[in-house]
């Protein structure tokens, strides 16, 4: 029999107060002893000097896991936050498993963006790089994840580092890693690259050289702007004002770029929110999806000079990510503009790229509508669905198009294997130059779609939690007793994916298939249940497929009839789970 001696150091600290301080108090003093940052080393010394055990001890409880989507957390001191200490661990484990995949030596390109401490990031990942024997090449200044995406695969990189945590609130950051060809990594990478960063000895045996590693030129962004505009036609219409909004992010000066390249006219910016801010002021949350994070832009569609606008995008702080808003005098807290929902922005662009002949398997992650497959197969083109993440939609093969219900799309996978808000941004623009030369708008599309194929109404039920124990009890209890019923309609199918299925990998998450009911209107709906794989919540993916009778004039009483039923899901399905 073996001895668990570790197991044993622990149960005898947790039993004894006092030895359990002096343990905690240990780790933090070695961690500062090597710690690179005088900002973490100073927090961390007045944690000590306080005696601040909570504080210590949220910060020492673990690490911060590496996996499908690299890291993500708070910035601070310790082995629980994002700091320099942590980012030159996960460096170095990068380079050990890249080397033992036989890519030792080679190019490794480094993106960061505005965040807080993501320029010192990128600049540990290239001295780590470079003391490992790679090649490694920062980009020139915080820009836009797809430029990453792209310049990996434009450069032949043997791997990718983006330092950003998206849409986080501002006291995050985070690290994101993309393997040649420029998809970000799936597992077993994800375990490999983890257990290479756990194999990583103290600090000071990491060779970090002060230099030796290339800063890029403007070249390589030239080179992806050329490259975005050619997903919009040559000579096709180009009469269009839009707002755009950058939420305080890397994303204006690219998307004004591309604009000009394509032919566009310049975007009006968001004067408050135009302009690279780390802090985000002007919103709670940089994310498009967010209450109250449009409202500038709808104050700034409002107010601009000169011609009506004509449709409004955002962009996530990362610009990975494009929103999409449209005229609509009845929308309710809009000001006279409604937000278009991902999966909506997701069907106009599948449908704008079977009008340009796409070619190609169309794919959509589970969680997003159905009616992107309906658009595909009505063209005869290949349609799959893949796990929630580009990682997975952007393996898909012989891929054309790929969208996901989070504002994410990729339009060019052949320049950008990954979801790209900048050349979302210009089909969006592109495809309402066409519809506005031809006297109609993007709802006038969606509503033609809504006619053709149904109305496929989606919404989401998103519980921010700030205990994650409520998360795991919520799936638990959904596992122990699945609902046989929701919104009045009969569950057919319950499925839990924890086991994946014949065309799907593992994952924690719990899918709800319910029968249609012509009493109640409805053809089919649709649940499915899992944690967000990057920030604190547990989220609700509903969508109810209700038939339009008698053409355009049966929208009204369509769409009342999808959100009766996508509300009773909601408080259904929040009453089964608990919440």
């Amino acid at each position: 029999m073996t001895t668990d001696t570790t197991a044993d150091a622990a149960g005898d600290s947790a039993a004894d107060p006092a030895a359990e301080s002096a343990a905690l108090t240990a780790r933090a003093r070695a961690w500062l002893a090597e710690d690179p940052d005088p900002d973490t080393r100073a927090e961390l010394a007045d944690l000590l000097r306080a005696d601040d055990t909570a504080a210590l001890a949220d910060r020492f409880a673990g690490t911060l896991q590496f996996g499908t989507a690299g890291l993500r957390g708070e910035l601070g001191a310790g082995p629980m936050r994002m700091n320099r200490a942590v980012v030159i661990r996960a460096a170095a484990g990068l380079a050990a498993y890249l080397d033992g995949q036989g890519a030792g030596g080679g190019l490794v390109v480094v993106g960061y963006d505005a965040r807080h401490k993501s320029h010192a990031f990128a600049e540990d990942t290239a001295a780590v790089l470079t003391g490992a024997g790679f090649r490694a090449a920062v980009l020139p200044r915080p820009l836009p994840t797809p430029v990453l995406a792209f310049a990996v695969r434009h450069l032949g990189a043997v791997a990718g580092v983006t330092v950003t945590a998206s849409h986080n609130p501002p006291r995050d950051n985070g690290y994101k890693v993309y393997l040649g060809g420029g998809s970000q990594i799936v597992p077993p990478a994800d375990a490999g690259i983890a257990a290479a960063i756990e194999a990583v000895g103290p600090l000071a045996d990491v060779p970090r050289p002060e230099d030796g590693w290339e800063v890029l030129g403007e070249d390589v962004v030239a080179a992806y702007l050329d490259r975005a505009a050619t997903v919009v036609a040559a000579g096709g219409p180009r009469d269009v004002r839009v707002v755009h909004t950058a939420l305080h992010g890397v994303g204006g000066a690219t998307l004004a770029a591309a604009f000009a390249r394509a032919g566009f006219p310049p975007p009006v910016p968001v004067p408050a929110q135009a302009e690279p801010d780390p802090d985000f002021p002007t919103v709670a949350f940089p994310n498009p999806e967010e209450p109250g994070a449009m409202d500038l832009a709808f104050a700034a569609a409002r107010s601009a000079d000169g011609p009506d606008v004509d449709v409004i995008i955002a962009n996530d702080p990362d610009a990975d990510r494009c929103a999409v808003a449209v005229p609509d005098p009845d929308a309710e807290g809009g000001a006279g503009w409604r937000m278009l929902r991902g999966d909506e922005v997701g069907a106009l662009l599948a449908t704008h790229l079977v009008h340009k002949r796409a070619a190609g398997t169309f794919a959509a992650s589970i969680v997003s509508s159905s009616l992107t497959g309906r658009i595909a197969r009505a063209a005869g083109l290949p349609y799959e669905e893949t796990l929630t993440g580009f990682k997975w939609l952007a393996r898909v093969d012989g891929l054309a198009y790929a969208y996901e219900e989070a504002l994410g799309y990729c339009v060019d996978p052949a320049g950008v294997r990954d979801k790209d808000g900048v050349t979302a941004a210009l089909l969006v623009a592109e495809l309402t130059a066409e519809l506005k030369a031809a006297g109609r708008t993007l709802q006038d599309l969606l509503d033609d779609l809504a006619v053709e194929y149904g109305l496929h109404a989606t919404d989401q039920l998103s519980v921010r939690v700030e205990d994650l124990d409520v998360i795991a009890s919520a799936m638990r209890r959904l596992r122990a007793a699945p609902p046989e019923s929701a919104a009045g309609l009969r569950v057919t199918q319950a499925e839990d994916l924890a086991a994946g299925t014949a065309s799907l990998p593992p994952t924690d998450g719990l899918r709800y298939t319910l029968a249609g009911s012509r009493e109640r209107g409805v053809a089919a709906a649709r649940v499915i249940v899992r944690p967000s794989g990057t920030e604190p919540k547990l989220k609700c993916y509903l969508e109810a497929v209700v038939p339009v009778a008698d053409g355009r004039r049966g929208l009204p009483a369509a769409r009342a009839t999808a959100a009766e039923v996508l509300a009773a899901l909601k408080t259904d399905l929040s009453a089964a789970a608990g919440l």
